[in-house]
């Protein structure tokens, strides 16, 4: 299929990578937004857990608990400005919207927009919504809604509603401690966005196909490379002679230099990484090379995974399944984190791209 210019300015924005590399990685992956997500981890060239979140819309995240705390709703809308997100007539609405979800039962978005609206007994759930946008001058979208039940619910909003994290537990004893603690994890949540509570959520499949990306970026970092597979890339590259004249200067001067790769062209790295590649069998069956992908692809799960993670709020160290075993033996209860949700504003939207100024300008010519 044809690449665009809005296809490749959208995969940039999603991972940060170069212009080239996103066109390359498209037309690689015909068109698939997700394939050309994974070519670009496997290259080296984006780490999609951090990039793939960045802000790209305004609006908010709200949520809202029931009096029991056993039942949470969490939504996202969006608009068009930041100005309207913190409209307190725009926060308003947004909060009754999770009112009306968290006390009913709705399969869907399309069943919630179809419902009676409980802000507008006379309108539905979407007619008022189009009211909305009439009255406050923007287009408003309700993008997303989750609802969570259990033993436990907590909620916590990051910066202003930018970010929302709903936690759920198993508790026979959810009393205050037990939500402080939890309200802590969600705050953790908030900050180090895992995408997992324990490995043991994470198929075999999903598994292979994470390890499979951190073998690929490994050999995509060559300077990373057990110093004897090194010299022997760098021999290989003299044989075949693949360097440019200068490139080869270098290589010959500094080889041993810890910032070789510092004064390297781009070409030069990219002709490594392409010979690694070839030899990708032989460092996965030497002990060295497949001991660093092994602690990589360790320090990976640690990052992914809520429970492994350090605790942000520990003194000692202390990971998060520690941190809830010693609130569970402090409180003499079962005590177990069973789901999380997190909403970030935007995530995975294009913003508008917008000259205030010149608008302004705009509309005062007419």
């Amino acid at each position: 299929m044809a690449i665009t210019a809005a296809d490749v300015k959208k995969l940039r924005e999603m991972t940060g990578a170069g212009m080239m590399d996103c066109k390359k990685a498209l037309t690689e992956t015909d068109g698939d937004f997700d394939g050309a997500v994974e070519f670009l981890r496997k290259k080296g060239l984006a780490t999609a857990e951090k990039k793939a979140g960045r802000i790209a819309a305004e609006g908010i995240v709200s949520t809202v608990v029931s009096d029991d705390a056993k039942t949470a709703t969490i939504i996202e809308v969006n608009s068009e400005t930041d100005f309207v997100a913190k409209n307190e007539v725009f926060q308003t609405y947004v909060a009754g919207l999770a009112t009306q979800i968290n006390n009913g039962s709705y399969a869907d978005m399309d069943a919630f927009l179809a419902a009676q609206s409980e802000i507008d007994p006379s309108a539905t759930v979407s007619e008022h919504h189009k009211a909305m946008v009439a009255k406050i001058g923007e287009n408003l979208t309700i993008r997303r809604f989750e609802k969570v039940t259990g033993d436990v619910v907590v909620s916590y909003i990051h910066m202003g509603g930018k970010i929302g994290v709903l936690v759920e537990a198993e508790c026979d004893q959810p009393g205050d401690a037990i939500k402080e603690a939890m309200k802590n994890i969600a705050m953790q949540i908030a900050a180090m966005n895992p995408s997992y509570i324990k490995r043991e959520e994470i198929s075999a499949e999903t598994l292979g196909k994470e390890k499979d990306i951190v073998v690929d970026s490994s050999i995509a970092d060559p300077a990373s490379l057990p110093k004897p597979l090194l010299n022997a890339l760098f021999d290989e590259v003299l044989a075949n002679n693949s360097f440019a004249e200068e490139d080869k200067a270098t290589l010959e001067e500094k080889r041993n230099d810890k910032y070789l790769f510092n004064f390297l062209s781009d070409a030069a790295v990219q002709t490594l990484r392409d010979l690694a590649a070839t030899h990708k069998a032989e460092y996965l069956e030497n002990k060295i090379s497949s001991g660093l992908v092994e602690g990589r692809f360790s320090k990976h799960l640690k990052e992914i995974c809520l429970v492994d993670q350090t605790y942000v709020k520990a003194e000692n160290k202390e990971n998060v399944a520690q941190y809830v075993a010693q609130v569970a033996k402090d409180n003499g209860c079962k005590f177990e984190i069973k789901k999380f949700i997190r909403f970030e504003t935007g995530e995975g939207l294009e913003k508008k791209n917008e000259d205030f100024a010149a608008e302004v300008a705009a509309q005062m010519n007419k």
